[in-house]
């Protein structure tokens, strides 16, 4: 027997001994006891994780995994910040409802039989309960007041703090190898392995799996085979002429980094085989919710269905339980480590190719008191730390030498027009790009002369924006737009460029959008000299709590960021299906930035690209890739990156007019009331009609 299978099993006695007998105080025990049975629960599933039995059974053993935090059974759950500070008080609720929510992220580990990552939780757990326990039997043996029989609040958390610290460099390592290891082969084996005609492949993943996702998979199983085959091509195409335009050699590369939803893995089947004559393998790898690798609500790798949405949101920062500059050092020293050890293959990875999903649920979160929130001292570590971190990534996954490509589709949670949704979408992926492509080359060389563009709402939208733009001296050769026509962010539809932020100022608003699954009301972002100035929405009842939404979720905690892009999407097929079937507000921002113009705040488009020379169709080079914040790279790199980029759509309703303006002030508009008007854009307005 080796060393970890030896912790894993006495750890396993111990817990078991836990959940017969809590000599805890009375409020503590029936958590112990609770958590101590689910333990039990997820350690009986290393004996038959998924492989085997009827798709009933199967079905039942999921749901049990996920069953407390689901629906109405999450308002008396531990993995609830509010009902766990409600029964412990909040000087241990806090505590012991990030130990719960820790401990169930083991249950893919038991799928994975990961017995190292399910030991370290449950000697955590097993050292916890002792702290309690050693208190009640000293109160006991002492005859002290109820109050001592309860351990120091510092003390537990000093126990948490020293996991999270001590097996940073375990998780890391982990972390790491599997995005550019394409042996970690976990998820690749079920996928290339299974009869995907048999869906409870779906139960071998560890991942909660909805009536939804089981959906999916049997949608995409009654497609015939060349349809399946199309969808692939236009996926694997799309992330094979990024390296193309961008000028990459593909060729120096092994490695792809697939990401998708669970019940898309007959697409992604075909994927990988369209990527093996590329000569590359697939690194798959699970979205966490651990707190070593969580980032907010945003999901990196595969995923399943969320059994709630409200439990996530509850948990994003739990970090700030534990975050200061010592922990921030050391997750730094490990993830440094982890990559050296890993440098070759890092140095062949290609980069992304990511598959989104749209129609689920609107998810508007509840703000909850109770709920870790970082300082705003942490606010500036955990900004520090996604700085440092981007830029220990870049040194051995060069930015200039990697690509990427997205693609998305519609769940069958978006409702009865769910295969018709599927379709339109599918059209939408395939449009003719060489219509774009000329169409906004007219876009483009109006651009080309001007100075400066004014962007105004209509209809209740307060937008009014002045941006500065690129000057280029020479008009034949280069061009301040790129053309994007659906290689590397399909479908089709945007001229995008990296403002000038000196000379850039005014509101953005937008009566309701979705960013990275959460929903803004009345979201209102002011620039100054393009960075953010000042920022709200009314999603709440408080302006404190609206600002530190907009602060948490879009700026990702930074005291400001610059307008990284413009852009103006030209897919106006694309806003009329949202129209017809009403899902306007489902799209993601993949599909919602075609339908529009468009703002990013963070980094630019071209970050940590920008000496890459990259051209448009019509062989002029894109000049306009820095700004004055990015070209810090040269002087003070520490300064020119936030490692991160969120679009921000103004629909044509909501759209008054986009209109350029040269040096001499010559007017050049492009789009009056929601409606193309510029010489050569005409058939845009098409599917208006």
């Amino acid at each position: 027997m080796d060393m970890i299978t030896e912790r894993y099993e006495l750890s396993c006695d111990r817990i078991k001994e836990i959940a017969a007998v809590q000599e805890t105080a009375g409020d503590f025990r029936e958590y112990f006891k609770k958590t101590a049975d689910f333990i039990l629960q997820v350690a009986d599933i290393c004996q038959n994780p998924g492989k085997t039995g009827e798709l009933e059974s199967l079905r039942a053993q999921n749901r049990a995994l996920y069953e407390d935090i689901l629906g109405d059974q999450y308002e008396t759950s531990y993995a609830n910040p509010s009902y766990a500070c409600s029964r412990l008080g909040r000087d241990f609720g806090q505590l012991l409802s990030f130990l719960y929510t820790e401990i169930r992220a083991m249950i893919p580990y038991a799928y994975e039989a990961r017995l190292e990552d399910m030991a370290i939780r449950m000697e955590l757990f097993v050292e916890v309960y002792n702290a309690f326990a050693y208190a009640y039997s000293e109160a006991a043996l002492h005859a002290l007041p109820e109050k001592a029989a309860i351990p120091e609040k510092e003390e537990i958390r000093e126990t948490l703090y020293w996991f999270v610290s001590d097996y940073s460099e375990t998780a890391s390592q982990w972390r790491v190898r599997t995005q550019v290891d394409a042996d970690c082969d976990f998820a690749a084996k079920i996928i290339m392995e299974s009869d995907l005609n048999d869906i409870r492949y779906l139960y071998q993943y560890g991942e909660f799996v909805s009536p939804e996702i089981e959906q999916m998979a049997q949608y995409l199983n009654s497609l015939p085979e060349e349809r399946i085959q199309m969808i692939a091509d236009t996926y694997t195409e799309g992330y094979r002429i990024g390296f193309v335009k961008g000028n990459k050699d593909l060729s120096k590369k092994e490695t792809v980094d697939i990401r998708y939803m669970l019940g898309f893995e007959r697409i992604v089947r075909a994927a990988i085989q369209n990527f093996a004559k590329m000569g590359l393998r697939p690194a798959i790898y699970r979205a966490s919710n651990s707190v070593f690798h969580k980032k907010g609500v945003n999901k990196i790798g595969y995923f399943g269905a969320d059994a709630n949405k409200q439990f996530l949101y509850d948990h994003k920062d739990d970090i700030a339980l534990f975050l200061d500059k010592k922990l921030v050092n050391r997750r730094l020293e490990v993830l440094k480590l982890a990559y050296e050890e890993v440098k070759d293959k890092a140095a062949k990875y290609a980069g992304p190719a990511v598959i989104e999903v749209f129609g689920e649920t609107p998810f508007a979160p509840v703000s909850k008191k109770e709920a870790c929130s970082l300082s705003a001292e942490q606010q500036k570590l955990s900004a520090e730390y996604t700085g440092a971190s981007a830029d220990i990534v870049n040194r051995y996954i060069i930015g200039e030498e990697r690509s990427f490509t997205i693609i998305a589709f519609p769940v069958p949670d978006i409702g009865e027009h769910f295969a018709e949704i599927f379709d339109e979408t599918v059209k939408l992926n395939t449009l003719d790009y060489t219509t774009y492509e000329r169409i906004q080359a007219a876009i483009i060389d109006t651009l080309n002369k001007t100075k400066y563009v004014e962007v105004k709402g209509m209809n209740g939208n307060r937008t009014d924006l002045r941006v500065a733009l690129y000057p280029i001296s020479d008009p034949e050769k280069e061009a301040i737009f790129e053309n994007c026509v659906a290689d590397v962010n399909i479908p089709v539809g945007e001229v995008f460029t990296s403002p000038v932020l000196e000379g850039t100022n005014g509101k953005l608003h937008v009566s309701r959008v979705f960013l990275n699954e959460l929903e803004y009301h009345n979201l209102e972002i002011d620039f100054q000299d393009g960075m953010i100035a000042d920022y709200t929405c009314t999603n709440f009842d408080s302006e404190e709590e609206n600002k530190a939404y907009v602060k948490e979720n879009v700026l990702y905690n930074h005291d400001t960021l610059p307008m990284g892009e413009f852009a103006i999407g030209t897919n106006t097929t694309a806003y009329m299906t949202a129209k017809k079937y009403n899902i306007a507000n489902l799209f993601p921002i993949l599909i919602a930035e075609k339908t529009g113009p468009h703002f990013a705040v963070g980094d630019t488009c071209y970050s940590r690209s920008e000496d890459v020379r990259v051209y448009n169709e019509d062989g002029r080079e894109i000049v306009a890739k820095d700004n004055s914040v990015s070209a810090l790279r040269k002087t003070d790199p520490s300064k020119a990156y936030f490692a991160c980029h969120t679009d921000i759509t103004i629909p044509y309703d909501e759209l008054g007019s986009i209109i350029a303006y040269d040096q001499a002030g010559n007017v050049y508009t492009i789009i009056e009331k929601g409606r193309f008007v510029l010489e050569g854009t005409e058939e845009l307005n098409a599917p208006f009609d």
